[in-house]
């Protein structure tokens, strides 16, 4: 049982990286971005393709990373004139082609079958202390982004991107470059996700093109929003609360005489469906966000030219 709660921790932390990752793109910067698991799967390929071929562990995350941010600048750039649901749209397709990819470029990732036998840092050494271990070096990444992440959305960067996520055209006047902040934003969202999915398929030592459906940007998506779309913290702790409605549920509805694992879940679906519009009718900007914050505004924007001025 003891593996199993350190194992579900450390999926938590992952799914906290997801949601930092969501939360500078599309909290701050204002970019609907439904392709993340596109980006997640990317980092994880890269990384576990690299090991394989010899690459240190530690060089397959930061490469991983810097991979899938490489992609949410393109992707960013080839949607600058898109704007909402559009761009929505195309970044779901994105994260499709990925998927896609993965699945029939046979000679680079093995197709359906996956890639296997990822290395796991210091697995050997460790023996029975590996899970232990591999936690807290997930949720101590998870903790330097957060901070790093803060602080640099609390600095002229971050106001200048809030004030052009609340009205692109007012930044525009006041002489900021639009598209140069959202695909800094992107990038460095996109690097995040990419250096969870790294993390990740080192952690299971096996990936494949099921192992990134979309339905794992809709938990990040809701965990986000049950926290606040705009909070770093608020990202972390609904992610939080998404994997562990994932898994009571998984214990609950298993309760439940004469149900079928389909009926199973789709319980444990709607268990998160449910929570999430609770929580949109009690607190519809987050659980971490004023109850005065307009719903879809920025936070901590200056309504002053002198703040957008003081932007990088």
């Amino acid at each position: 049982m003891t593996s199993y709660f350190i194992y579900i921790l450390t999926i938590g932390g992952i799914y906290a990286m997801l949601s930092l990752g969501l939360v500078t793109i599309w909290g701050q910067g204002g970019m609907v971005n439904i392709g993340l698991v596109g980006f997640f799967a990317l980092g994880a390929y890269a990384s576990a393709l690299l090991t394989k071929a010899g690459s240190p562990i530690w060089l397959g995350w930061i490469l991983g990373s810097i991979f899938a941010g490489a992609a949410g600048v393109v992707l960013t750039y080839a949607t600058r004139k898109m704007r909402g649901d559009y761009l929505a749209i195309v970044s779901l397709g994105f994260a499709e082609v990925v998927r896609l990819v993965a699945m029939n470029e046979i000679w680079l990732t093995n197709g359906s079958d996956g890639v296997s036998g990822i290395k796991a840092p210091f697995k050997a050494e460790l023996g029975d202390h590996f899970n232990s271990a591999y936690m807290v070096v997930v949720w101590l990444v998870v903790a330097i982004a957060a901070v790093v992440l803060t602080r640099l959305l609390r600095a002229p960067f971050g106001r200048a991107l809030r004030a052009i996520k609340d009205d692109e055209q007012v930044a525009a006047v006041a002489g900021k470059p639009v598209l140069k902040f959202k695909l800094k934003s992107f990038f460095i969202g996109a690097c995040i996700t990419g250096l969870a999915g790294a993390m990740y398929a080192h952690l299971t030592s096996y990936i494949a093109p099921d192992s990134f459906v979309p339905l794992l940007t809709i938990y990040i998506f809701l965990g986000v929003t049950l926290g606040g779309n705009t909070r770093i913290k608020g990202a972390l702790v609904g992610a939080l609360i998404v994997v562990s409605l994932l898994e009571v549920s998984r214990f609950t509805a298993a309760l439940i005489p004469g149900l079928n694992a389909v009926q199973v879940a789709a319980i444990r679906e709607m268990s998160i469906a449910l929570t999430l519009i609770i929580v949109m009718q009690v607190r519809s900007n987050g659980l971490f966000a004023p109850m005065n914050e307009r719903a879809g505004s920025a936070i901590d924007v200056s309504s002053s030219g002198s703040t957008l001025k003081s932007a990088v």
